[in-house]
């Protein structure tokens, strides 16, 4: 009994197929690699990681604290008039009226802070 032979057809469709196929098993093989290598990172507990990872949780909080305050809507989001700002504050607090200028500041964060806190306890 002979065969007759493969069409070309049958035959590209296979390849195509089978080419579907790797190009999803690579897919998901690099999803699985991109995952593990962010629990690694995640997970790093090296010493310099780990101040990386303090200062840097530091930082978005100050910068938290910028948005808070309304400077960046005030402002317009332009970056250099809100370091402009920070410059003009920093050279307020090192005037000769340095105390009362930092203990003004401090009451007044501490009570914008109460006051926030107060509102999200009731809204709760």
């Amino acid at each position: 009994m002979s065969r007759a032979p493969l069409s070309f057809n049958v035959v590209g469709a296979k390849v195509s197929e089978r080419l579907v196929a790797t190009a999803t098993v690579m897919r998901r093989n690099r999803a699985l690699i991109q995952r593990l290598e962010a629990t690694r990172r995640r997970t790093d507990t090296r010493d310099w990681v780990l101040e990386r990872r303090e200062r840097t949780r530091h930082l978005i909080e100050l910068g938290g604290l910028v948005q808070k305050a309304g400077l960046v809507d005030f402002t317009d989001d332009d970056r250099a008039t809100i370091y402009g700002a920070l410059l003009e504050l920093v050279g307020k607090a090192r005037s000769e009226d340095a105390g009362n200028t930092l203990g003004l500041w401090k009451r007044r964060g501490k009570r914008a802070f109460d006051i926030e806190a107060e509102g999200s306890s009731i809204d709760a």
